[in-house]
């Protein structure tokens, strides 16, 4: 029998620098970029471009999908994709790290729009796990991800799905994991808040084993599938109006949960929303929480969804009605709502993101997750920065966010004795001979089909070239800054070597 093996993979940025190594404490800030924001109108529209790379250490690329025969599915190729005149947006978004060397880029596959029953019955048959992973591992290879984040919604819950998804969620897990340990792949989730979801849905234990780590979504506790008013993502329980089940409704109450049942705290990644979620009341007179209020709030400009408004369209609402707005915070709850007429809307703000932020360090949990990048106020009307509510979580949690330092040169002015100093922005130095660009070069002595390649990085004005090596059976392609498969290289399918199983 012939098989093609793969033992290692010794390529890019998966390799760790000093600085990275020096950085090895600093807490996790995951950030998901809903890649559909692209096709948002006006001053809604968010693509990869508008990311800032040094705010969060972990970047999710949502979402790719599982198709009908068990193998990973690109939802949108042509966004996703430089082939057929695509976008390329996976490869500008991997390419970020060539701004910042310790950032980490992800795949995300799942969300709620892919459902359950799929994934169950993938999971629930051990060819169909290996065939999924099968796809996963050169996937994540060809497009220069870091890893792959499971945002299965969720096992043993919603319809088409069957109880046994909580014992095969776990095989699923440890299978990838143990497909990934080669190649030094992270393996993260995002998971469910509600302790029901949680009791049936996933064995803690085990699956904390495998994962590197586990993002709760705290958020989305209440909404306009109710008919009264509740804020997405109270910290804590009010004990003078949330009772039996409601009491459960809230962040405390779901870290807690994991822990108890578990999940080593500094694995968990506390979960904070971009968004919040409103409701037209019934009665203007009654506008507090758990008021009569049988709709949802209309529409936004950008996410175009009932119910919903990203950050940036409740800053646009404030600005535009200044003064129609009445915010109230609850004292339990330590996260506002906001009321004008009969349209009422639960958020987060840069200070309510800040305490949750603090309830996270002060339970030691290994960082915060924020969904999603594009629902900020990524364009900084609001607050005089952009992304407030991200920059807030990232500062809380590892104080100032690291730049890079702009170069400085003083002149003398000829009208003037004084020098006077200017700040340039830092321009990459002249080729050599290994390096013609900052991020990987092929290695001109390797000839084509090379296995070798250089990482360049600029530094005061000249090039430092590391030589770095593929993994045996895998080749550099340059067009995607990756080693890979030698027949996924135009000119090298020829030298596809298969030797004997043993």
């Amino acid at each position: 029998m012939k098989i093609f093996i793969i033992v290692s993979l010794l390529c890019g940025l998966a390799l760790a620098t000093p600085a990275q190594n020096a950085k090895a404490d600093r807490k996790k800030v995951v950030c998901y970029f809903g890649s559909w924001a692209t096709y948002r109108h006006g001053d809604g529209q968010f693509d990869v471009e508008n990311i800032d790379p040094h705010m969060c250490t972990h970047l999710m690329y949502g979402f790719v999908g599982l198709s009908d025969t068990n193998e990973l599915l690109l939802l949108d190729p042509y966004n996703d994709l430089e082939e057929n005149w695509g976008k390329g947006a996976m490869k500008r978004f991997t390419n970020l790290r060539l701004q910042n060397y310790d950032l980490k880029t992800l795949v995300a596959i799942g969300g709620w729009n892919e459902g359950s029953e799929k994934y169950s019955k993938m999971a629930m048959d051990p060819g169909k796990r290996r065939t999924f992973i099968n796809s996963v591992v050169p996937f994540l290879i060809q497009h220069n991800f870091d890893g792959l984040d499971l945002d299965w919604e969720y096992p043993a819950n919603r319809e088409g799905a069957a109880p046994e998804d909580k014992e095969n969620f776990v095989l699923l897990v440890r299978e990838l994991k143990a497909a990934f340990a080669p190649y030094g792949f992270l393996l993260t989730a995002a998971v469910s808040a509600g302790e029901s979801t949680i009791a049936t849905a996933y064995d803690i234990p085990e699956i904390a084993k495998d994962f590197d780590f586990i993002s709760v979504m705290a958020y989305d506790f209440h909404g306009a599938w109710e008919t009264f008013t509740g804020h997405n993502a109270p910290l804590r329980a009010n004990p003078y109006i949330d009772f039996n089940d409601s009491a459960k409704l809230n962040l405390e109450h779901a870290i807690q949960y994991w822990i108890d049942h578990g999940a080593p705290a500094e694995k968990l990644i506390l979960g904070m929303g971009t968004y919040g979620r409103g409701f037209i009341l019934d009665d203007p007179a009654q506008s507090g929480l758990y008021a009569p209020a049988s709709q949802a709030i209309d529409a936004g400009p950008y996410t175009m969804q009932a119910g919903i408004w990203g950050y940036n369209e409740i800053c646009d609402k404030f600005l535009a009605e200044p003064g129609k707005w009445i915010v109230v915070e609850d004292l339990y709850y330590e996260a506002p709502y906001a009321v004008n007429g009969r349209n009422w809307i639960g958020y987060d703000s840069p200070q309510s993101i800040a305490r949750k932020t603090e309830f996270a360090l002060k339970m030691g949990l290994g960082g915060g997750m924020i969904w999603s990048l594009e629902t900020d106020d990524f364009h900084g009307k609001c607050h005089g920065e952009s992304f407030p509510l991200i920059k807030t979580l990232y500062r809380t949690l590892n104080g100032e966010i690291p730049l890079p330092p702009p170069t400085t040169t003083t002149t003398l002015n000829p009208n003037s004795t004084q020098p006077t100093t200017e700040t340039t922005t830092v321009s990459p130095p002249p080729p050599s001979d290994v390096c013609n660009w900052e991020g990987f070069n092929p290695d001109p002595a390797a000839g084509p089909c090379a296995s070798s390649f250089y990482w360049c990085l600029a530094n005061n004005g000249d090039w430092t070239a590391l030589l770095r090596t593929c993994a045996p059976g895998t080749y550099f392609n340059e067009p995607i800054q990756a080693c890979t498969f030698p027949e996924l290289i135009p000119g090298c399918e020829g030298i596809v070597e298969t030797p004997e199983e043993p």
